[in-house]
């Protein structure tokens, strides 16, 4: 079967087997993302760091994580897209070596800074490659699906980390990510490849700043910045806060870790669907892809700064859980946004960009949050500041999408 273009039509079964190997991609990256938050107190007993430097290690994470999801990105847009999550996925696993070798507060960080070089591409490599086998109208959902691979890690693998540490130690779980990192590469070398969809033609690229400096492209990085900043302040310290702000066991901890997951998949494969279909039958992509992004943002970040205003711990929890879980459905919106507005020649390397710059918010959660929390007179009220910080942000960042996010507007502007 063929498109309107002469295409080969994507066979579903095989595109959702596909999109569910680059699921298992995102999963995989998550958990090794994960692991310090949920070895936290251990790695500061240990390693004998503070919160702050603890903050500090986990921002390093992000030193090279855009460099190289820029890069990466326009090599992609030039090379299959099956080789280049093989060489990320076995990167991963070697970039943990260095902490096992040695358990000192530099290797930690050194390993941090490798690990985040070799992850920073992984979102919107596998965003790409799900493409491949996606008209534009239909890639909000498998895009929430990839999204969502960060959820099933903190809901499916945080708790199994959560009890090898406790009943194993820290370095139990790290062997445990690299061995899954190198079993995936195996597995996607026989299952995995992209889509008929996939544009090998580079005489259509347009120069990229009209793509980057399109209002779409500026609303959807503006709308992801501060829920991404949010996103990366959870992943290292949401343990902490259960255990120390809370006052939840460290086991509790580990098993709460998934909560504002589930919230999240949830909101964001139901929006997603829901986006997809009213665009297929003729709906605005500003309402699909822009509004539906600003009014996530507006709630989610809404009742995050509630957070200081309430002392009952379950209540906190519940506000933490869905002001999470409904402003990361930003995430898949303003990829499908952008892949809308790019030529097909260089979907890799558009999305790869968009991912690069609202993943730079990762330099500033996790660190402002151990400032804040250092500095505050009770860990319950740092974090508290964090959350009514990151949660305005977030705000400010809906008013953007309303504003900005018009794909189908830029699309036809771009190619002009």
């Amino acid at each position: 079967m063929t498109d309107r273009a002469g295409v080969a039509a994507p066979d579903p079964v095989r595109a959702w087997t596909v999109t569910g190997m680059l699921v298992l991609f995102i999963v995989i990256n998550w958990a090794d993302k994960s692991i310090l938050g949920l070895a936290a107190e251990p790695l500061m007993a240990e390693l004998r760091i503070s919160p702050a430097e603890l903050g500090f290690i986990g921002s390093s994470f992000f030193f090279l994580f855009s460099v190289t999801g820029v890069l990466v990105g326009f090599l992609a847009d030039r090379v299959r897209a099956q080789w280049v999550l093989i060489g990320l996925a076995i990167a991963w696993s070697l970039t943990q070596l260095p902490v096992l070798l040695s358990a000192t507060g530099t290797s930690l960080l050194i390993s941090r800074i490798a690990l985040g070089a070799a992850e920073g591409p992984a979102t919107a490599m596998a965003a790409a490659s799900a493409f491949t086998w996606f008209p534009k109208e239909k890639r909000a959902l498998p895009a929430a699906w990839i999204t969502a691979g960060s959820s099933i890690a903190k809901i499916a693998v945080a708790p199994v980390l959560t009890f090898i540490i406790v009943g194993y130690g820290w370095r139990a779980a790290f062997v445990t990510l690299i061995l899954l990192g190198v079993l995936w590469s195996v597995a996607w070398f026989f299952l995995g490849g992209d889509g008929p969809l996939r544009v090998e033609d580079r005489r259509k690229v347009v120069p990229f700043r009209r793509i980057g400096l399109s209002r779409t492209f500026l609303g959807c990085v503006l709308a992801a910045f501060p829920m991404y900043a949010l996103v990366s302040m959870l992943l290292t310290w949401l343990p902490s806060y259960l255990e120390k702000a809370l006052g939840f066991s460290r086991v509790q901890a580990g098993v709460m870790f998934g909560l504002p997951s589930i919230s999240s998949i949830i909101v964001m494969v139901g929006i997603s669907a829901l986006s997809d279909r009213l665009l297929s039958r003729g709906a605005s992509s500003r309402l699909t892809r822009g509004i539906f992004s600003a009014v996530g943002l507006l709630v989610g970040g809404g009742l995050l700064t509630l957070v200081p205003l309430l002392d009952n711990r379950y209540l906190a929890l519940t506000v933490v859980v869905l002001g999470y879980g409904i402003g990361v459905a930003v995430f898949p919106l303003t990829t499908a946004a952008v892949s809308h507005i790019a030529p097909p020649g260089q979907q890799a390397s558009t999305v790869g960009f968009l991912v690069a710059i609202y993943s730079l918010a990762g330099l500033l959660g996790p660190w402002l949050t151990g400032v804040l929390v250092e500095a505050a007179e009770s860990p319950a009220a740092g974090f508290s500041q964090a959350f009514q910080l990151f949660g305005g942000c977030a705000v400010l960042g809906g008013v953007a999408a309303w504003l900005l996010i018009q794909p189908d507007r830029d699309a036809a502007a771009i190619v002009r």
